[in-house]
């Protein structure tokens, strides 16, 4: 999952409009010239961009026959206009999608199933979950591109200055921690986030989720899952503690004081790993602790597994479409992912992706110690939608303007409209 992607409305807006055409663009005559496929890569512009932009040079320098149309789509963006696109037969050839989307555009019949094609001719060298979270009614309609999961990330040399010498392995030693920090480092121990994705962690540490997706029943206001958000609530008040900032520009603000210095430990994704780098604190890159989801009262921590999966408009002619899954194919091949892995610092989904060098960055080598507690989204096309609404109601509830009561029932309700045939 991505987030914090600048680009301006305008430029994308433009950008798409001239080339959101995968569909139906020829390149040239189709059964003479060059096929020029359209790609919408949602990678982070600054940072992951020039990689991809590398590799589609490269793909084109080994496929005389094939052009790329690269288009960079902020991803907070991408989900919305590619369903309209493919709604009206406009999409590009191929999409950059975030693991949640692919069920939910498949369902949609957007995405082609790649079961037996190049695109997926791989498909034993991927990680086995990846590849499930990719399906939707029994066929694969994405290759897993990059991974990801959330870690509690901390300043080491904080953490030393106030005599702490491992991370945190419950949100109780958290907190006690993030009062240490403060009297002895006088900076804030820990900042956490109102956003939906980053409170899932406390939803898994009480064994529960949003829903049950077998057994068809919303579970956000279950008394787990107030106990859940309840430990969440808790810590944005207390020795130590950051308030909540229920501010739009709220990810940047706890991002940039944590690279600063200012906090000691936040809740980040590996896709941040190379800001984490430029930061004044992580000069060192071995200054940068990556651990465990603090455990709730199951003994268990978690996170969410995200990433991305390469997938393949199934409204594009059988040109278009023959070149994409060659495409595909190259961008998630083992060779790509290590490139990627190296100048992004991202996690590959493939194992004979890590090579030593991939390993031998700290960040990457850190991410990949906590990726086996993360937790696989259930199938169902409308899970990621759920976050939506409890991104409404978690801010006021941080922000005192509503009770946890009257938040977790309204998100029960939004939630309900969402998934009809899901009980409460």
């Amino acid at each position: 999952m991505r987030r914090g992607i600048a680009a301006t409305a305008l430029v994308a807006s433009l950008a798409l409009a001239a080339t959101a055409c995968g569909g139906s663009d020829s390149g040239s005559d189709k059964n003479s010239g060059p096929v020029t496929i359209t790609w919408w890569d949602t990678s982070n512009a600054t940072n992951e961009a020039p990689t991809y932009k590398a590799l589609v040079k490269q793909f084109e320098a080994a496929n005389k026959g094939i052009k790329v149309n690269y288009v960079n789509v902020p991803f907070d963006q991408a989900q919305n206009k590619f369903d309209t696109a493919a709604g009206s037969k406009g999409a590009p050839d191929v999409l950059r999608s975030e693991v949640g989307w692919t069920p939910a555009f498949a369902k949609k019949s957007y995405f082609l199933p790649l079961d037996g094609t190049e695109a997926l001719k791989d498909k034993d060298k991927f990680q086995s979950s990846l590849i499930k979270q990719a399906q939707y009614e029994g066929k694969t309609y994405g290759v897993p591109l990059v991974t990801d999961t959330l870690a509690l990330v901390y300043n080491k040399a904080l953490f030393k200055k106030a005599g702490i010498t491992e991370a945190p392995k419950t949100w109780d030693e958290l907190k006690a921690d993030a009062a240490k920090i403060d009297s002895k480092a006088k900076v804030y121990g820990y900042w956490g986030s109102t956003q939906a994705y980053y409170a899932q962690t406390f939803l898994y540490g009480e064994g529960t989720d949003t829903v049950d997706a077998s057994a068809k029943k919303i579970t956000v206001n279950s008394p787990e899952a107030q106990k859940a958000y309840g430990t969440w609530l808790s810590l944005f008040k207390g020795q130590g503690l950051h308030k909540a900032d229920t501010t739009a520009d709220a990810y940047a603000h706890i991002q940039d004081a944590f690279v600063s210095g200012k906090v000691a430990s936040i809740i980040q994704g590996p896709w941040e790993i190379t800001n984490f780098y430029k930061g004044s604190a992580f000069k060192d890159k071995s200054n940068l602790g990556i651990a465990n989801i603090p455990a709730g009262s199951t003994g268990k921590g978690g996170a969410p597994t995200g990433g991305h999966n390469l997938s393949v408009y199934a409204g594009s002619d059988s040109a278009h479409q023959k070149a994409a899954l060659k495409f595909v194919n190259f961008m998630t091949s083992a060779k790509s992912q290590t490139e990627i892995a190296l100048k992004n610092s991202t996690l590959p989904t493939r194992d004979d992706a890590y090579t030593a060098e991939v390993k031998a960055d700290p960040g990457i080598a850190g991410y990949q110690t906590v990726l086996p507690a993360a937790q696989p989204r259930p199938a169902l096309p409308e899970y990621s939608s759920l976050w939506g609404p409890l991104d409404t109601e978690l801010p006021k509830i941080a922000g005192g303007k509503e009770s946890l009561d009257k938040g977790l029932s309204n998100a029960e309700l939004a939630i309900a409209k969402l998934v009809p045939d899901f009980s409460k």
